[in-house]
């Protein structure tokens, strides 16, 4: 299989007029406006992976009988193109997003992409659309590759035959339009996000659906995100909302992280493993492992646990404040911002928009 494609490219003859297009990069919100073109790469068994192009972006033609419709055979990626300081254009760390990609689509019984034609599916689409990367700090060009079955079939006997990868893009504003502040969650021990064996690793849309009824249960009882617990006790940690957890310990000196480690049943954040590299170099050890609910309650009772927070590509880092259950409840820390988080989320944003030097090599030059 050849590790890319030439691509057939078709321009769109009504692109978004400038005027339109900088009255939404000012106001972009997340998810609400997309770029003018789209990448489509198709594959089949027996040609394997074909017919690549760059077209106008537009709907997707497919047979009712689609197995994606039914079965739900999908998966998806996310990340982000910055414009940085200098006015050139970056990804962050896309060979990652391209082997997390194929990692799910192993546990989905879907085809693996070669990592190269999944990034230049990205560089064709941003540098095509370059115009659409917001230059205002914070703000991102997001983009979501995609792929799912489009084998007209209903039988459940074999996976699909036939697939569609679709990569879009839509200019986002800052995640805290209204600045950042510690978020409230809520402790799940009704709704299950992901069971040992199951599909909680692989990025794919049912994972998602499922989160949805526990996601409203905590709006209900108050809270801002759901905290999702082991599928067996009930008790350890796993994820909030759709991001990987880490605690702070201590302060000063003697501070140190704790993440909770990838048993399967946790999405591998982009973002977490950024931190695990990032954390140790600015003198924070961290840990990978387990903290049970009670744990994190004594934790903070005691003081021993002073910052808390979810990371992920949308937000980076998202502090958490208050914590609810259905028989608990208790703050975190001052309940304000903690300076480790803080420091962290800021070195990461100053190596993707290119004010503080990158020792990783993670930025990826598009344009």
């Amino acid at each position: 299989m050849s590790s890319t494609l030439d691509f057939d490219v078709t321009l769109t003859e009504r692109p978004t007029p400038a005027e339109e297009r900088a009255r939404i990069l000012a106001d972009p919100g997340w998810g609400q406006h997309f770029t003018d073109h789209m990448v489509t790469i198709r594959y089949s068994a027996d040609k394997g992976w074909h017919d690549a192009r760059l077209q106008p972006y537009g709907p997707i033609s497919l047979d009712p009988a689609s197995q994606v419709l039914h079965y739900a055979q999908e998966l998806f990626e996310g990340l982000k193109a910055y414009r940085q300081a200098d006015g050139s254009i970056v990804t962050f760390r896309p060979f990652m997003n391209a082997a997390r990609m194929n990692r799910s689509a192993q546990r989905m019984a879907m085809p693996e992409i070669p990592e190269r034609l999944f990034v230049d599916a990205l560089e064709l689409l941003v540098r095509t659309d370059k115009d659409w990367v917001p230059g205002t700090e914070g703000y991102s060009l997001y983009l979501r590759p995609y792929m799912f079955a489009t084998t007209k079939l209903l039988g459940v006997n074999q996976p699909a035959q036939e697939y569609l990868f679709v990569v879009i893009a839509s200019p986002s504003g800052n995640y805290y339009a209204r600045g950042i502040k510690p978020v409230s969650v809520w402790l799940s021990q009704d709704y299950t996000r992901a069971a040992p064996g199951g599909t909680g690793a692989a990025k794919t849309g049912g994972n998602y659906a499922a989160s949805f009824a526990g996601q409203a249960e905590a709006v209900a009882h108050g809270c801002d995100q759901v905290v999702w617990l082991d599928a067996v006790e009930h008790r350890w940690v796993e994820e909030v909302g759709s991001m990987n957890l880490m605690f702070v310990y201590g302060s000063g000196a003697d501070t140190r992280l704790l993440t909770p480690a990838l048993t399967g049943t946790l999405l591998p954040g982009i973002t977490r493993d950024s931190m695990l590299k990032l954390a140790p170099d600015l003198g924070i050890p961290v840990e990978e492992g387990k903290i049970s609910i009670e744990e994190w309650q004594a934790g903070c009772a005691s003081g021993a646990i002073t910052e808390v927070f979810g990371c992920g590509t949308a937000a980076i880092i998202s502090p958490v404040g208050h914590v609810k259950g259905a028989d608990r409840e208790w703050g975190i820390g001052d309940g304000g911002l903690g300076p480790v988080s803080m420091r962290l989320r800021e070195e990461l944003i100053g190596i993707q928009y290119g004010t503080r030097p990158d020792p990783y090599g993670w930025v990826h030059p598009i344009a």
